[in-house]
Parts: structure tokens; C-alpha cells; sequence
């Protein structure tokens, strides 16, 4: 599946009478569009600071269908108002959903491991088909390997996942070298701009939660997740799965690093008997995403400085992919 870039076009509703009146300066920029929750909608070429969030509630149960009015976004402080919001939807022209997997295969998985990844993996994948969705695999082990780019066709997938009862690879575990290839792709598959559309992007690695040999640091994988806008999920297998005095998961060093919190994504651990319900839950979190961008003070725009942006939702809680922006001079 070869995606295309839609010029970096963009749908907004009509926003403050400010805002309105720089827009009429690029008035050749602008084309009719169709009505967005039954407000008049406009298409710009420019630049926005965007955020992918997910929302939950205090018992970590993600939260569906709210509108823009339900956000608010502080740059710096200040509040901004939203001035572009999409949900995901079960819609095949709305906003793509762009998935990585990240597959362990060193020698600390076991067979009967992987024999469930597999059967879950098929589920996860299924569950997602009424979505505008596409799926790319990798594996990692003493090296970083693609074995299915994005796609979105069956046939293709179901060969791949067969292919990982077969991939073992030694006994290093290059998680965080993986993580940086899948963003690279995501990068390069699945621009960050399509047919008017901000595509989440997003990498689910599966592991035993021990990165060993790796090449790149997390730092570096972390600053270049915030800037493709790509939220890293961990699935954390039960050869780790161990817990803490108090009944807690013992956090691994792959979200020790930040890596997870740092980047809006969410750690799932899996049990010994099944990881369907694991793959659900991880499922139901992914879909139940916002998309929100808005236009940046003036001077932030060219002042090249990291500006701090927190996005609120009442009292719900709410997880950012990145915790602000700096936008190129």
C-alpha cells in the first residue's frame, strides 16, 4: 500500500475573528470543503502545532465521542483556542491509522509465547479492519528486521504473522534500535499529512521489557517519536511479567526510560493464559484518539525555542504524545 501526501492540506472550522482575518491574507490558499460538526470549514496551507491525545477516566477506561469544545490548550500557559479536531472513526475515508509492530524474537521468548502472540496479533488486527487502518511488522532480536511494510491487505499480514514462529534471533534484544526503525517508516509511509487527513501513528513493541545491544539511545528515540508525532505502546510478555510488593507490574527499563509516558502510549501487560483481552483493551485505548492542533503564538512560530503545550479535558485524564513543540525558524 503506497500512501500520498495531500500538499500538507488541512480542515478547520472557522475560528476567532483574528484568526479569520490573517486567514483572508491567504485567501488564494483556500478551497471550499465539506461541513464539519455543522460548522463552515475551510482548507489551509500553513503551519500548526498538532497533538495526538488519548482520554480516560479515573479508572483508566478510554473515552469516546467528545468534541472540540470538551479540550482546552494552554501553550506556554495561555490558553488557545482548538482550531482543528478529528476523532477516529469507523469510516474508511477518515483519519488513517498507521500501526507498527515491533516483535521480539531473541532467545528469551518462548515458543508457546509466541504461538499466542500470534493467535492475538489476528484478533488485534481484525478488530481493526472497519477503521481506515494499516499494519506494518518487524522483529528484533540481534538485529531490526522488516517483514512486512504498511499494508492493509489480509493476505499479506497472515503470511507475515507465520513468519514470526520461524524469525528467532539470538539472544540481544535491540528494542529501542527497533522502535527507531518503525518511526522512520511510520516517517516515511505515512506522511504526516493525508488527503486532509492527520493520521495517527503509532508503535506497539512486544517484548520481554529487557533492551540488550542497543545502537541508539532512548533519549533519541524519544525526541524523534515527539517529532514525527508517533506514540509508542509497550505489550509486556509473562517472561517479565513480575509484580511489585504492592500487586503492581515491576516497570521495566524499557519504561523506566520514559520512552512509553514520554510519548502518549501505554503499557499492557499480558498473563500466561491469554492475551486477546490484552490486545482489546490495547485496541480500544488506540481508537479512542483525538487529533487536535492549533495555531501557535506568532512569535513561537520562528523564535526555534521548545514551547511547552498541556491539553485538558474537564477532569478526565489526558495523555499527549508529545508535551509541546518547536517549530524551525
Amino acid at each position: 500500500m503506497k500512501f500520498t501526501s495531500a500538499a500538507h492540506a488541512f480542515v478547520f472550522r472557522k475560528g476567532p475573528p483574528f484568526l479569520f482575518g490573517a486567514a483572508l491574507c491567504l485567501a488564494a490558499l483556500f478551497t471550499a470543503a465539506h461541513a464539519q460538526e455543522k460548522d463552515d470549514v475551510i482548507r489551509v496551507d500553513t503551519e500548526l502545532a498538532a497533538f495526538e491525545v488519548t482520554v480516560t477516566d479515573r479508572d483508566g477506561r478510554p473515552i469516546r465521542d467528545l468534541k472540540a469544545g470538551d479540550f482546552r490548550v494552554f501553550e506556554d500557559g495561555v490558553e488557545r483556542p482548538v482550531d482543528f479536531f478529528q476523532p477516529i472513526r469507523k469510516q474508511d475515508e477518515n483519519r488513517p491509522l498507521s500501526v507498527v509492530f515491533a516483535v521480539d524474537v531473541s532467545g528469551s521468548m518462548t515458543a508457546v509465547e509466541m504461538q499466542k502472540l500470534q493467535t492475538a496479533l489476528r484478533s488485534f488486527i481484525q478488530r481493526l479492519a472497519d477503521y481506515n487502518s494499516y499494519f506494518s511488522v518487524m522483529s528484533f532480536g540481534m538485529e531490526v528486521k522488516t517483514l512486512q511494510s504498511l499494508t492493509n491487505r489480509s493476505d499479506k499480514l497472515e503470511k507475515t504473522l507465520d513468519r514470526l514462529l520461524h524469525d528467532g534471533d539470538g539472544l540481544s534484544t535491540h528494542a529501542y534500535d527497533a522502535v527507531d526503525d518503525a518511526i522512520r517508516m511510520l516517517r516515511k509511509k505515512s506522511p504526516p499529512r493525508i488527503k486532509d487527513q492527520l493520521p495517527k501513528r503509532t508503535v506497539v513493541v512486544i517484548t520481554d521489557g529487557f533492551p540488550v545491544g542497543d545502537t541508539v539511545s532512548p533519549k533519541t528515540v524519544i525526541e524523534r517519536a515527539n517529532e514525527a508525532e508517533t506514540s509508542v505502546y509497550a505489550v509486556i510478555l509473562p517472561s517479565y511479567s513480575r509484580l511489585q510488593g504492592n500487586g503492581k507490574p515491576l516497570l521495566t527499563p524499557l519504561e523506566v526510560s520514559g520512552l512509553i509516558d514520554k510519548t502518549g502510549g501505554r503499557s499492557f501487560y499480558a498473563n500466561e493464559k491469554s492475551y486477546e483481552p490484552l490486545f482489546k483493551a490495547l485496541a480500544e485505548e488506540i481508537t479512542a484518539s483525538y487529533a487536535l492542533a492549533f495555531y501557535p503564538d506568532e512569535k513561537n512560530r520562528t523564535d526555534g525555542k521548545f514551547h511547552e503545550v498541556r491539553i485538558e479535558a474537564g477532569r478526565s485524564v489526558v495523555k499527549q504524545n508529545r508535551n509541546g513543540y518547536r517549530m524551525k525558524p
